[in-house]
């Protein structure tokens, strides 16, 4: 896995390997890895689309500190698995806005659970 590691540009890590501020950044990180593995992406494809998706954040104004790395990781993910047809657009929308629903309908504290709300459909 180090030589995988490697491969992947900017990648935040400290001396135990990649470093990250939140639980979604290391599923993040998980789903990439497995996506790769299970051939979805190799990582030549997978360092232009975030190189991409980065350069794009930073013309809309993002400051580029390393605090927004892992929503560029995410925007590389949706691309790529919608580019491939790994998902469609439209149910990545739905899932998206399944989530969001979640997140508003769940007390301060709790974990996020999806279908907490009545809308989502799991």
């Amino acid at each position: 896995m180090t030589v995988a590691l490697d491969a992947l540009p900017a990648l935040p890590r400290d001396e135990g390997g990649p470093v990250f501020a939140a639980p979604w950044e290391a599923q993040a990180f998980a789903l990439a890895v497995k996506l790769h593995e299970a051939g979805v992406f190799g990582w030549d494809e997978w360092a232009r689309t975030l190189g991409d998706e980065i350069r794009r954040a930073q013309a809309c104004g993002d400051p580029d500190t390393g605090e927004t790395y892992y929503r560029h990781w995410l925007a590389a993910l949706e691309r790529l698995v919608t580019e491939k047809g790994v998902v469609s657009p439209a149910a990545l929308d739905d899932r998206r806005d399944a989530w969001d629903r979640a997140a508003r309908a769940t007390p301060h504290g709790e974990p996020i659970v999806l279908g907490r709300d009545s809308q989502s459909a799991g």
